[in-house]
């Protein structure tokens, strides 16, 4: 039964992403770290069919355990196929509950990729009015699509390296045409990225144009919108942005983290697969100098791209011109034992409990905010 005096926080994982394992991971870590003087945890894995199960979390107090998703059919809570099925026809194994009442009070995303972190879950989350951590619906898909985020970044004034996208239909009308225009535009290296994913699955380094259409093939697997990306000789940056519990204030940015991948880039192999796939080094080497301006670059992002509650950014500095390039935005940024996002934080006073509860707490109170609005034509 829940307890009467704490909040129930809903830790949502797994999904239809290719980012399922490493959610897993996240999850985990966000499960046993959670203050539970004050909350009361719900697990809810979604399984790569976007089936909803209720979770359990009782073995997942010890370093050594990790998260697994429990499939078992009395443990189902949603299954998309019923949508559009009269009731009768549709009853998945609901918990019973008096009242009809919820068995979470807020939800905590720990779900990364499409399908989960880029505004969809968000949305259905809007729908069924429930609080949630993270980013809304709109910073949620911008911070998804590393095309239209670029242009909004470069619309505020901040450097974006030079980039050609196109769709698959542009592309299986005319393949050579499109190889040309990347050829003719930028220089090699670069790199091929769906344009809408995460953990660098599907991005590639390419050196020479004979491996460039196989790769762009590859990347199409994985979204209908791929963006080629100039490689810039650069230091890979990382910051951690977090909003305010003081509502209005600006928010909290970290000390500047660096990243040393030992692969040929930081890879989804480098960041999951290799124990020494890259050096993270915090604070960074870089000069306090730019350190400074690293860190006032990612609150301008944070506030351009109208994220709330958290964000990674991701930054380039350039080692030749000494110029700093916006990458990309995470909107659910990971949370396993290696990830940046909260060691970051941490190395800039706020530990990893501490980070849950004010994540939480954010979320209740946007919530509370937003039950406030108007969302019918009062008149006058």
């Amino acid at each position: 039964m829940p307890h009467p005096d704490k909040i129930r926080v809903a830790v949502l994982y797994g999904g239809r992403s290719g980012e399922h394992e490493v959610s897993l991971l996240s999850a985990a870590n966000i499960i046993r770290y959670l203050d539970r003087l004050q909350f009361e945890v719900i697990p809810i894995g979604i399984d790569k069919q976007g089936v909803w199960f209720l979770g359990d979390h009782e073995n997942l107090l010890t370093e050594s355990n990790t998260l697994k998703l429990l499939s078992e059919k009395e443990r189902m809570l949603f299954k998309p196929t019923a949508i559009g099925k009269q009731l009768q026809h549709a009853q998945p194994n609901m918990l019973s509950l008096k009242h009809s009442e919820r068995i979470f009070d807020v939800v905590f995303p720990a779900i990364h990729g499409v399908l989960c972190e880029d505004g969809t879950v968000q949305g259905l989350l809007e729908l069924a009015d429930v609080p949630y951590v993270g980013c809304g619906v709109l910073s949620s898909a911008i911070g998804m699509d590393k095309d239209v985020s670029k242009r909004l970044i470069r619309d505020a004034g901040i450097n974006v390296a030079s980039y050609i996208t196109f769709k698959q239909g542009d592309w299986q009308q005319d393949p050579t045409y499109w190889c040309e225009t990347v050829t003719q535009k930028l220089r090699y290296p670069v790199f091929v990225k769906p344009a809408n994913m995460g953990s660098s699955v599907g991005i590639e380094k390419i050196k020479q144009k004979q491996d460039l259409t196989a790769a762009i093939n590859r990347a199409f697997q994985y979204d209908t919108k791929v963006v080629i990306e100039q490689a810039i000789n650069a230091i890979e940056l990382e910051v951690a942005v977090l909003e305010s519990l003081h509502y209005g204030n600006e928010p909290i940015v970290s000390v500047v983290g660096e990243v040393k991948p030992s692969h040929e880039f930081y890879s989804y192999a480098a960041k999951y697969l290799d124990e020494k796939g890259a050096e993270l080094i915090i604070p960074t080497s870089i000069s306090e100098k730019l350190q400074n301006k690293a860190q006032q670059i990612a609150k301008k992002i944070f506030t351009a791209l109208e994220c709330e509650s958290m964000a990674r950014v991701d930054l380039f500095l350039d080692k030749d011109s000494n110029e700093i390039y916006f990458n990309e935005v995470n909107t659910i940024p990971g949370f396993t034992k290696i990830s940046m996002y909260p060691k970051l934080l941490d190395a800039s006073g706020i530990n990893y409990s501490d980070l849950l509860t004010h994540l939480v707490k954010l979320a209740m109170n946007r919530h509370t905010r937003k039950s406030k609005l108007c969302y019918e034509y009062a008149g006058g």
